[in-house]
């Protein structure tokens, strides 16, 4: 596959910039051009509305301020309320098409990491157009500049009359940064319109290495579990007796360091993040947490760690939960037993054969705009995101949304700039999809 990507890129290499574009694909780029200064204005508008997961009013605000960008383009927009998963809700845009043809799903969300009581609230543009063109700001590049970036690929096929034919379901979450519960509630609607799509196209952000634009054809996962290992409590002078065995910790000890021989293997990481252990060790409810009491003179009863683990495929994850459980069934210190238990969160995106074909069809799109070829990005380098929920469902690209530094932080920053080429990108590819054939 990836000599087939590398052979059609070579092919398409000696084609002069925009010439195998069609006069529509031509309207496209113009558009955008056009279009992006007041996609920066909503940009800002949307930054400047908190929108952290738990501010359920800010996330629905957010919504109700995209409702009518995806109705002016003929789509029909529902709110979908989250009351039973503790989340606001999701907003979801449908645009019928010509019947028979690829149906896309795009992906994006609503919400932030950045809570009201977070000092980073404002959107703020920097530079020029001889010092960049930069923006700071909560959700800046995750996600609102892709959502934007989304809207103005849209609104470039609409001007080029290639939104039309187009089917296409647009997904914002409500709860990306923080799932609601249960997520087979919280990612319902999300996995129907992913067991409909020929295609899902994720809007998050365009990732680059040594400043090359990447193409992401795949998403690890994200996997929680707690450990918890007991034993007999009693005075310290006896531990590794036959009555009082080894204690807590050592258990649980055990357990760690088997991990961290056993386990290891290609594109699977483990961490352990939180740990305690004594005379008590209790977890608060958010999980985040552990109060522990205990003396060095008194063997402890009770140890308990939390962490996660990141696979590449469902197959990958199946078979590292399997041999967890096994270390931590097998071989118990005397007088300690220990139970795991695991929070099965993000699933993984394989980087499938029809992700890589998409993948060359974007390279296509790359050639003919005289952009530079997209390699693939190493999967390790990019975290779990919401596509990996219709991955096993659908073919799916990842990353089309603006470039950034800082995520997660109050250095969160948006290479706007990165906007134009990206919509630009998306536009073509969605209008030549809409012009295949469907597979469902």
């Amino acid at each position: 596959m990836r000599a087939g990507l590398i052979a059609g890129v070579m092919l398409m290499a000696g084609t002069p910039a925009g010439a195998a574009l069609s006069p529509a694909e031509r309207t496209i780029t113009t558009s955008v051009e056009a279009g992006y200064e007041p996609a920066i204005g909503l940009l800002e508008r949307l930054v400047n509305q908190n929108s952290g997961s738990m501010n359920l009013a800010g996330v629905k605000a957010v919504a109700d301020m995209l409702r009518p960008e995806f109705e002016r383009l003929g789509f029909v927009v529902t709110w979908q309320p989250m009351d039973a998963a503790k989340r606001a809700g999701h907003l979801i845009a449908v645009h019928k098409g010509k019947a028979g043809t690829t149906k896309m799903l795009l992906i994006g969300h609503l919400d932030t990491v950045f809570e009201p009581d977070s000092p980073f609230q404002k959107f703020e543009r920097k530079g020029g157009a001889s010092g960049g063109d930069w923006a700071r700001g909560p959700g800046v590049a995750d996600d609102k500049g892709g959502v934007v970036t989304m809207l103005l690929a849209l609104k470039a096929m609409q001007a080029a009359g290639t939104l039309k034919a187009a089917n296409i379901e647009v997904v914002l979450t409500g709860d990306e940064e923080d799932s609601g519960d249960p997520i087979s509630i919280a990612r319902a609607d999300l996995i129907a319109a992913g067991k409909r799509a020929d295609v899902a196209l994720d809007f998050e952000g365009l990732s680059q290495e040594n400043g090359k634009d990447m193409g992401s054809i795949a998403r690890r996962s994200s996997n929680s579990w707690t450990l918890t290992a007991t034993g007999k409590s009693g005075h310290s002078s006896g531990i590794f007796s036959a009555n009082a065995g080894d204690g807590a910790v050592y258990e649980l000890a055990r357990i760690i360091v088997a991990f961290r021989k056993e386990l290891p293997e290609p594109n699977l990481t483990f961490n352990v993040g939180l740990i305690g252990g004594g005379q008590s060790a209790d977890v608060d409810k958010d999980g985040v947490r552990i109060a522990v009491t205990g003396k060095t003179n008194i063997i402890p009863p009770i140890a308990v760690a939390k962490g996660d683990f990141r696979t590449l495929s469902e197959e990958q994850t199946a078979r590292v939960r399997a041999k967890m459980q096994a270390i931590v069934g097998a071989g118990h210190l005397p007088g300690t037993s220990a139970t795991i238990a695991f929070d099965m969160g993000y699933p993984s995106m394989a980087p499938t054969a029809g992700n890589r074909a998409l993948l060359v069809k974007l390279n296509g799109v790359n050639a003919d705009l005289g952009l530079a070829v997209m390699p693939e990005l190493d999967p390790l380098k990019r975290g779990a995101g919401d596509i990996s929920f219709v991955a096993q469902d659908t073919d799916g690209l990842v990353g089309l949304g603006v470039t950034s530094s800082g995520d997660h932080s109050p250095a969160e920053q948006a290479d706007l700039s990165s906007m134009k080429r990206q919509a630009k990108r998306a536009a073509i590819l969605m209008s030549r999809l809409a012009g295949e054939k469907g597979r469902k």
